[in-house]
């Protein structure tokens, strides 16, 4: 089944007409950032509403990098963007981590909009509400200007964004199938029993934490040429919400269930919208019933799991 999807995505842009092309690079973006969420959520237990923060990082980095300094490879964004991601995300989390269930989500709440805050009032080196341009950065050190824009991202951008979307599922995988991971999930189980066995609480969920982070900085540097400009909504808490609810819909007990949850909510959202105006309330319901009726969201539903089971595929 995952090579049939491989195979799907690879094929995609010589067959799939260029709209639905475009559309699938939001989704290997968030796909990046939801596989770092994962970890935290769905493996250590932890729901974060401030992820947005590191969403926003990232991409304020690619913007800065590539207008303020002139800086235009794409590699060399996505480094420094993970490196600003988990410089960041090291005292933040070192604070949030100390609290569990609603307290930890209301801190990175806290936390994602103080950052908010920031980019909107400091307009000289943010550019306010109005956000910061993106150059069209190199890929591989090859410079695209000379392609036009569809075309590159059609093209080369889309196969670069598979190409990082691939990695860091594999990176990933090793790491929740390592001594590291299942160091999370017991923690995630039975705290109390983890840390009789010598594991230490509060140092594995603050490793989680900047992990996430620097998939989330990562998959937000990704964000940002598509658009061409990136502005502070995408660090205000609703985006936050947009992540944990895609992680909901894919199914949270699965390792690629947040990447079908990325995937169905895309798709879903330019769908619904282009027939309703009230997209959000459609969500909602769809939410409450997932809630309801398929608390192991689509994975779950698909393979007739329970919730809080994690599956190894």
């Amino acid at each position: 089944m995952l090579g049939v999807a491989a195979a799907a995505v690879l094929a995609l842009p010589l067959a799939a007409p260029v709209y639905h092309v475009l559309l699938m690079l939001p989704f290997m973006a968030y796909a990046v950032i939801l596989l770092g969420l994962n970890l935290l959520f769905g493996y250590t237990g932890l729901v974060s509403f401030g992820h947005a923060l590191f969403m926003g990082i990232g991409a304020y980095t690619g913007a800065v990098l590539t207008t303020h300094f002139g800086v235009r490879s794409l590699e060399l964004i996505l480094l420094t963007a993970a490196a600003l991601g988990a410089l960041v995300a090291a005292p933040v989390g070192a604070l949030c981590v100390r609290y569990v269930k609603i307290y930890f989500s209301m801190l990175t709440l806290a936390f994602g909009m103080l950052f908010y805050t920031f980019l909107l009032k400091f307009y000289r080196l943010t550019g306010g509400d109005e956000g910061i341009r993106v150059l069209r950065p190199s890929l591989l050190g090859f410079d695209l200007e000379a392609l036009a824009k569809i075309d590159y991202l059609a093209g080369p951008y889309y196969y670069y964004s598979l190409g990082v979307l691939a990695l860091a599922a594999l990176v990933m995988w090793r790491i929740v199938h390592s001594a590291f991971g299942l160091c999370l999930r017991s923690i995630r189980d039975n705290p109390a029993k983890a840390e009789a066995l010598g594991i230490s609480i509060a140092r594995y969920r603050w490793y989680a934490f900047v992990i996430s982070a620097v998939y989330a900085a990562a998959g937000g540097a990704l964000l940002g040429p598509p658009t061409g400009n990136v502005d502070p909504t995408l660090a205000y808490w609703t985006h936050s919400g947009n992540i944990v609810f895609m992680t909901l819909l894919g199914g949270f007990a699965s390792f690629f269930g947040p990447v079908l949850g990325a995937f169905v909510f895309i798709f879903l959202q330019d769908t619904v919208m282009s027939v309703v105006p009230y997209w959000r309330l459609v969500f909602g319901a769809l939410l409450a019933f997932l809630v309801i009726f398929a608390p192991g969201g689509l994975m779950g539903l698909f393979a007739g799991r329970r919730p809080g089971e994690v599956s190894r595929v």
